[in-house]
């Protein structure tokens, strides 16, 4: 009795939990969704009442068919080892592609593409949420309107500065914050349907399809403002490792999504009683002694959202990174219990830059809205290709059931992609920049370095032939333990051989050092490392990190104990080579992207601080390598 209780308290605490991260986004979605829709947009719809029940009805849908059916049914169940998000599902795919090259090449395309919309999104996220919610000043007060600008700045800057403080005491009051959020939400949305009762008829499918009957191009344009009721969609899969399936699906369906249904048919309510509220119907819907308690809550609820979003770019950052995609950056654990907490200053101060530009640059959640769509929906639309290859290749399921259920969300996701499209002139390019500039860099970086490994691998001799030279002609060996660290376990580092070459000795001891990350979140303890013994006192060590794992050298190398081989902290040097990058001109790579990729490498940060190797026992030995 006492397990069955300890469970349901564990349940109830991961569902809280989870409310306060994962729904964030979404949850702050009715700030702007229908003001978008009827009044704000580039292509705002007519106010009717077939109008209004056609987008109440297509709202509900798009919520039940690509949150409820999409991700929380089917997506969140293509996890890799507990985890979610677009790296792991491109990892997920990527093993199970088999052998094929090319289809191999096209996976790595669309995850790194998923990836750089995530980014675009977690620049606008903050802007439209945070602005949209200090924009109720122009309701509650119109005098204060040239003070939004500003004091979103700010919000957006404490938030930011906040990021290196950690998430773990804040984070400790988002749950009871959105229970108090949604629960306004509900209450505030049942006010305005007991208003006018026939709104509820909206919630029948039929309306969306009577809609698109009567009034089809004015109906596929609302698409690309419907969509924004959805944004925050993939959070639920992203977070899923921190909370697991359950608690996100109870969360969602018993309080999340009949909170934000009546608050979208309240608004709709009201703006059919009273057109004039179409300027901001979220407001308007609370009486006029609740519009400052509401504007601080929506703003905690629009920080909240941001930071869920923030603090996912850190995940996705540092998965990117050890998975090849990204250069080695700085990364902080801010949490001594939970691994995940990191904060990586290079990644969050540029959100930052990037964040505050687009609030400066457009000046209202409405015009940022149409910047929204594009990076939400391409992410999408991506989401649903790379589960398709899960399902097919590693459920083993038909081509026929996979092709089936595939079609239906992608013909949902394309319709939304393309309805969203529209909007490209009028702000929509600005994800598609945002997306063009980070797969550039990604591209060139994964690229760049897989041409620099193989060079450096056909130059380098072939380690057994140099061990048997060391036997016949041996040099002095010094007292203590080498350890050389190398991308290519076969071949001579070139660290090696420049520490022979000028000082003529070699230690006792020598272990080849090889670290590998691997396609899975974590690497189990028992299969972390690899002891290889070679002839004359030679070792090959291979360490396999998770792309969730902590890189702790140190700490793992005392794992070589159980194999035979003791390293002694105070009597191991890490020799590391260094290589300086010049530009040749052969044609493997164009020379702009050749430059980039040397930028990013001299910018890189050290192998000593991404491996916690301690300083004093590292040596840098540099080569210059025309690439």
């Amino acid at each position: 009795m006492s397990s069955t209780t300890g469970s349901k308290t564990k349940l109830s605490a991961l569902t809280l939990a989870a409310l306060g991260v994962v729904f964030g986004d979404i949850g702050t979605s009715p700030l702007y969704t229908m003001k978008e829709v009827f009044s704000a947009g580039p292509h705002p719809v007519p106010l009717s009442e077939a109008s209004m029940f056609g987008i109440l009805s297509l709202i509900v849908w798009a919520l039940i068919m690509v949150v409820s059916i999409k991700y929380v049914a089917f997506v969140m169940r293509a996890d890799n080892r507990g985890e979610g998000g677009i790296m792991a599902l491109l990892a997920l795919a990527s093993r199970h592609a088999g052998t094929d090259r090319k289809k191999q090449h096209i996976i790595m395309l669309l995850g790194i593409l998923g990836a750089c919309m995530f980014y675009a999104d977690g620049m606008i996220t903050p802007a439209i949420s945070v602005l949209s919610a200090i924009e109720g000043l122009e309701v509650a007060a119109p005098a204060l309107h040239s003070l939004i600008i500003p004091i979103t700045l700010i919000v957006l800057f404490a938030l930011f500065w906040a990021q290196s403080k950690g998430t773990a005491l804040v984070g400790a009051f988002f749950g009871p914050i959105m229970v108090l959020w949604f629960g306004t939400l509900g209450v505030l949305g049942l006010l305005g349907v007991m208003e006018n009762p026939s709104i509820l008829f909206a919630l029948n499918p039929i309306y969306a399809v009577k809609f698109f009957m009567l009034s089809p191009w004015i109906a596929f344009v609302a698409l690309g403002a419907v969509v924004l009721a959805v944004t925050g969609a993939e959070a639920l899969y992203a977070d899923m490792g921190h909370f697991g399936r359950v608690p996100i699906r109870l969360a969602w369906f018993g309080f999340v999504l009949p909170a934000l249904i009546l608050n979208y048919f309240g608004q709709g309510a009201l703006i059919l009683n009273n057109p004039e509220t179409v300027k901001n119907p979220f407001y308007f819907l609370a009486p006029e002694w609740l519009l400052f308690p509401l504007i601080v809550l929506a703003t905690l609820a629009a920080v909240i959202a941001s930071q869920a979003v923030i603090t996912g770019a850190f995940s996705v950052s540092r998965q990117a990174l050890q998975l090849g995609y990204l250069p080695r950056m700085h990364v902080e654990h801010t949490s001594e219990s939970q691994m995940g907490q990191v904060y990586m200053p290079r990644v969050n101060w540029g959100l930052m830059i990037g964040v505050m530009a687009l609030v400066i640059g457009f000046g209202s959640s409405g015009d940022l809205a149409a910047a929204y769509g594009i990076a939400v929906t391409g992410d999408m639309v991506i989401t649903t290709l790379l589960a398709g290859i899960v399902f097919h290749s590693y459920w083993k399921w038909s081509k026929l059931r996979t092709g089936l259920l595939v079609t239906l969300f992608i013909l949902v996701d394309i319709a939304f992609f393309s309805a969203n499209v529209l909007k490209i002139p009028d702000g929509g390019w600005v994800p598609l920049v945002i997306g063009t500039v980070i797969f550039t860099l990604m591209i060139t970086w994964k690229t760049g370095r897989s041409l620099l490994y193989l060079h450096l691998k056909n130059d380098a001799m072939a380690l057994d032939p140099f061990i048997e030279v060391i036997g016949e002609h041996p040099p002095q060996r010094v007292p203590g333990t080498a350890i050389f660290m190398t991308p290519n376990p076969e071949g001579v580092p070139h660290a090696m051989l420049h520490n022979l070459k000028h000082n003529k000795v070699l230690h006792e001891k020598v272990v080849i050092l090889t670290v590998r990350f691997l396609d899975i979140p974590h690497s189990p303890e028992e299969e972390r490392v690899e002891v290889e013994m070679l002839p004359h006192d030679f070792y090959r060590v291979s360490v396999r990190y998770g792309f969730k794992d902590e890189p702790d050298l140190p700490r793992d190398l005392v794992l070589c104990d159980q194999y035979g081989l003791t390293l002694d902290a105070m009597d191991t040097s890490f020799f590391i080579g260094k290589e300086s990058l010049l530009v040749s001109d052969n044609p493997e790579m164009a020379i702009w992207r050749k430059k980039i990729f040397i930028g990013l490498f001299r910018t890189a940060e050290t192998i000593t601080n991404q491996f916690k190797l301690p300083a004093n026992r590292v040596v840098e030995l540099g080569s210059q390598v025309s690439f």
